[in-house]
């Protein structure tokens, strides 16, 4: 089981080339609004970001909250979005304890899925896949 983690957003530069692959491979969109991960600035305009993606919570509150079964515990921590099952009522944002949960114009959700599609595309190395036992 793998876990994203944002380990050294210290070298972060602001340049979203995660959330634009994310949106690209996981979603097929090419937009900031369709992305599992979220960059955001804790101030600076070229220092201090942060990351906001999935923490992968074992209980997976946002799942509990889901009434179609659209989002699927994950075994090691988060979830699987089954689209085809979303009927976009948004239940699940609320539930998000960290508010990773990015809800489109519809009311469907992104979230990251720890695929790591993003992790090849930080030019600073500020991401990685872990192994989670």
């Amino acid at each position: 089981m793998k876990k994203l983690v944002a380990s050294r957003m210290e070298r972060c530069i602001g340049c979203h080339a995660c959330s634009m692959a994310c949106s690209m491979h996981v979603y097929r969109s090419l937009s900031w609004l369709s992305a599992g991960i979220r960059i955001r600035s804790t101030g600076g305009l070229s220092t201090g970001f942060e990351a906001s993606h999935c923490m992968a919570c074992m209980e997976a509150p946002c799942s509990s909250a889901c009434p179609t079964g659209a989002l699927e515990k994950r075994k090691g921590g988060g979830v699987r979005v089954k689209r085809d099952l979303c009927i976009g009522c948004g239940d699940c944002a609320p539930a998000c304890p960290i508010n990773a949960i990015y809800l489109d114009h519809d009311s469907r959700p992104y979230i990251c899925i720890h695929c790591g599609r993003c992790v090849d595309y930080c030019p600073h190395d500020c991401l990685e896949l872990v192994e989670v036992k």
